[in-house]
Parts: structure tokens; sequence; C-alpha cells
């Protein structure tokens, strides 16, 4: 009995004592999403993005057009042609074709690495922002309810209007 109030006793200390340690905690939230609708600089990024985007497909459509005139060609006259001359225009459509597709790859490749490059600095600022805002408020974490990773909040703060206010946007 004496053994079981002294654990009893260690538990409330040990306990009581872990509130005691722990800190307030305050959270904030907000919404990635929309903020980076409304940054500066973003649209005109779009734009950039957008004009190399219309080159890429536009040299795409070129090479898919010369492939397809090559094929017409080749079936309209296969017939008249040595079994040599057949076999090479196949390899050159072959070819064609396979250089068709890792152009497609690179240019997917070139698109995702030149967002990345357009968007940083404004991904930065917007990241220091909410650090600004989060460091200036107090706040212990800050969540993005914008990417849904949060499935549950209560009593958070959202912070979207100190951070429109610390980059100057309305």
């Amino acid at each position: 009995m004496k053994k079981t109030l002294i654990a009893i006793v260690a538990c409330l200390f040990l306990c009581g004592g872990n509130a005691m340690a722990q800190k307030n905690i305050k959270l904030g939230h907000i919404n990635s999403n929309d903020l980076m609708q409304i940054m500066p600089g973003r649209d005109s990024a779009q734009a950039i993005l957008q004009q190399e985007v219309t080159g890429l497909e536009e040299q795409l459509k070129s090479m898919q057009s010369e492939m397809e005139k090559r094929y017409n060609e080749y079936m309209e006259k296969q017939s008249g042609w040595t079994e040599l001359i057949r076999n090479t225009k196949q390899r050159e459509l072959q070819d064609m074709g396979t250089r068709i597709q890792e152009f497609q790859e690179n240019a997917q490749k070139q698109l995702q690495q030149r967002e990345q490059d357009l968007l940083k600095p404004i991904i930065d600022r917007a990241k220091k922002a909410i650090s600004d805002v989060a460091a200036e408020g107090g706040y212990t974490y800050v969540l993005d309810s914008g990417t849904a990773a949060v499935l549950y909040s209560q009593d958070s703060d959202d912070i979207m209007p100190l951070v429109k206010k610390k980059l100057g946007l309305k």
C-alpha cells in the first residue's frame, strides 16, 4: 500500500513537472496557394513561361508535321522502292520518331526547371515574409492550409493578412 502511494505521488510530481515545462504553443495557418496567386512578379513569370511553352510547342508541331509528310511519302512510294531504300526510309522514320520523343522529354524537363528558376525568388520572398510574421507574432507553428496537409486545426490564427501587410499587398 505504501509503495502504491509513493508511486502515485511520484507520478503526480512527474506529470505536474511536465505540464509546467511545456511552453504555450501558438498556431497559425496560411493558404500558400492563395498567397502565390497575389504575389508580385508571379504574372510576369507565368507570361515568360507561357511564351517559352508556345515556342517549344511550335517546334514540336513542326517536327511532327515533317514526320507526317515523310511518312505519307513513304506510304505512297514504298512499292516502287527497292528493299534497301525501304529499310533506309523506315530507319529514318524511326529515328525521327525517337528524336521527337526525346525533344518532348527534354522540353518538359526544361520547362520544369525554368518554372522553378522563375518562381524561386517569389517563393523565397513569401517564405521570408511568413517567417518574419511568425517570429514577430510569436507563433510556434504555421501550417499551410493550401496543401491539405492540415487535417484538423483548432484555435489557429490565419496570418494571411499579416503576411500581405508585410509584403505591402492588399
